[in-house]
């Protein structure tokens, strides 16, 4: 392969993706061989869905990289029209680097990538900056608090003047907005420093160690506690106790003081856990029950595979539907809440893991 390949971000792009697995449609991006070239023109093997053709305007916009591609290049190019009035898939190649270009930037934004960017314009609401051929800004609001302009009876010229300082310089930001429909851009480096600051109290936490904290917000799967100010850890809702829980907010409230163990720091994120500073009830049970021993149940919850059943707290066992006729004669014959007898078919206490049957402990049922 030349060095015509075409790169998202010097304008030549890598090999696009995996192949296309159906027939091009609009907007699809797509890979092929060039397959020749013409005055204006560059014709594209789309194997096996037909040939591919950047002309016209679409030519024009990518001049500067076409005059560099050879026949037997590969390049990458966005479907345009899957088939024009000559039957041609026509590609645009401008299309398919701001497609690229705009994917790299909502990784960006996911990862929270550092990037040093040069300042190119201020104006009173903050400042423009450049990031592969697309303006994005960085309000004056989202600067650190060295660049931050301090302007005491706020007059917009002033602050202008102060912005105007800046520009030429390089700062370290990220990217917190990539929107692509509305091509907006939106840095921020105080974020970048809240994102420092964060890391360094995160970096004064090891695994396995026990803090004491409170409980900020209860949500769906989890609980958040703040274990010192400006830092708040996640306990997951699997984190949270050994039994089943079904709504976290009906454990903890807003308030709530709780102790916590460290089970994961990295980057700026702390993991915790709450149920770890508690005995494993399989631990105990282990040396309680054993397999095809007989024992009483309640039932907790009903899922795909049929019915949960705990013979003690944060012990429970599946009881499969293959035990009974249908799901619904499953859910017939055992109520929530309700105690039944069961026999216990598996028993893996290492394992978390445990299987018990109705029909085998209540053979004439």
């Amino acid at each position: 392969m030349s060095e015509a390949t075409i790169d998202a971000k010097s304008g030549v792009m890598p090999p696009l993706l995996e192949q296309t697995p159906e027939a091009p449609k609009e907007g699809h991006l797509v890979e092929g061989t060039v397959s020749a070239i013409g005055r204006a023109r560059v014709y594209v093997d789309l194997f096996p869905f037909g040939t591919g053709l950047i002309y016209g305007r679409e030519y024009m916009n990518a001049r500067d990289v076409l005059r560099k591609v050879s026949v037997g290049d590969t390049i990458g190019a966005k479907v345009v029209t899957p088939e024009n009035e000559d039957g041609y898939i026509e590609l645009s190649l401008k299309e398919a680097r701001q497609a690229l270009i705009w994917a790299d930037a909502e990784e960006a934004v996911k990862r929270g990538t550092v990037m040093s960017l040069e300042v190119k314009e201020a104006n009173k609401g903050g400042l423009i900056i450049d990031w592969q051929g697309i303006q994005g800004f960085l309000p004056a609001s989202q600067l650190s608090s060295e660049h931050y302009p301090r302007v005491a009876d706020g007059d917009k010229d002033k602050i202008l003047t102060a912005l105007g300082g800046l520009v030429g310089k390089h700062l370290s930001v990220i990217m917190i907005t990539a929107d692509q429909k509305e091509h907006k851009l939106i840095f921020s480096e105080k974020g970048l420093q809240e994102k420092e600051e964060k890391e360094e109290k995160v970096g004064r936490y090891q695994v396995g160690e026990t803090v004491e904290g409170e409980v900020t917000g209860a949500v769906d799967f989890g609980v958040f506690v703040k274990i010192e100010q400006g830092l708040e850890g996640l306990v997951h809702i699997s984190e949270l106790d050994w039994g089943l829980v079904e709504d976290t907010r009906a454990l903890y409230k807003v308030g709530d003081r709780v102790k916590v163990k460290v089970i994961e720091v990295k980057d700026d994120k702390i993991s915790l856990s709450i149920k770890q500073l508690k005995e494993n009830p399989w631990t105990e049970a282990g040396r309680t029950y054993k397999k095809e021993q007989l024992v009483d149940a309640v039932v907790i919850k009903y899922n795909k595979h049929g019915a949960l059943a705990s013979i003690q707290e944060g012990v429970a066992g599946l009881v499969h539907v293959s035990d009974f006729e249908n799901e619904a004669a499953l859910r017939a014959t055992l109520s929530l809440g309700n105690v039944y007898k069961f026999k216990i078919m598996l028993f893996e206490p290492a394992e978390q893991r445990m299987t018990l049957s109705y029909k085998e402990a209540n053979p004439k049922k």
